[in-house]
């Protein structure tokens, strides 16, 4: 077992102990009802050009990055979540790994600016964090979601307030994924898994490169 799973593991075990069964019966609920959406099967080989602001407000285009080499999206669906807080401190420690296959990473969320810039002091991240307002890139990818309104309420109860991290009323959400782009924008590489709490095997990923 890899590093991310094994703390991946212990945070399962914490979140078991600590919220309260009912909450955890709809997280369930709703990571069953994603299933069935079958989004892991729906993804294209192309990607669609973009540009995305980064935390300190200035647009990072994808053209520019894949100039420069093969591009890694990795989708998180905000700073709230305990799990993306896991894989992309993970990222973190293996991104020299990373730069030394001229790859370049960057995170993506739907959650704002103010957020994003918290995370990056928070864990010294030096790849950069976007925000795709109303999750557009992320549509395009075919990996964005509406959050069930049986599970909003699960997430109130947590103190997550969606609204306030994303600047919107709409509470769509991303699909945790992974990508690598080769500079012809062409998907080599995908990890896409609508239960949340599963998360992509690093070293798996850095043999993609």
């Amino acid at each position: 077992m890899n590093t991310l799973a094994r703390q991946i593991e212990k945070l399962n075990n914490e979140l078991l102990q600590q919220v309260p069964q009912e909450v955890l019966k709809i997280f369930e609920q709703s990571i069953a009802d994603l299933k069935t959406l079958n989004i892991e099967n729906k993804i294209g080989d192309k990607l669609i050009p973009f540009s995305l602001p980064n935390a300190a407000n200035q647009l990072i285009y994808s053209k520019d990055v894949l100039n420069q080499g093969k591009m890694i999206l990795a989708f998180f669906r905000g700073s709230w979540c305990p799990y993306c807080n896991l894989e992309l401190r993970a990222l973190q420690e293996n991104i020299s790994k990373i730069t030394n296959k001229n790859a370049t990473l960057l995170a993506v969320s739907p959650q704002n600016q103010h957020h994003s810039m918290a995370l990056v002091q928070k864990h010294l991240l030096t790849f950069e964090v976007l925000t795709d307002q109303d999750n557009v890139l992320a549509q395009q990818l075919g990996i964005s979601f509406e959050l069930q309104d049986f599970a909003l309420s699960a997430y109130q109860a947590m103190e997550i307030d969606l609204e306030e991290f994303n600047t919107t009323k709409d509470n769509t959400l991303p699909v945790p994924a992974v990508f690598v782009v080769d500079t012809d924008g062409s998907i080599l590489y995908k990890f896409v898994d609508t239960d949340y709490r599963n998360r992509l095997d690093i070293d798996e990923l850095i043999q993609s490169l």
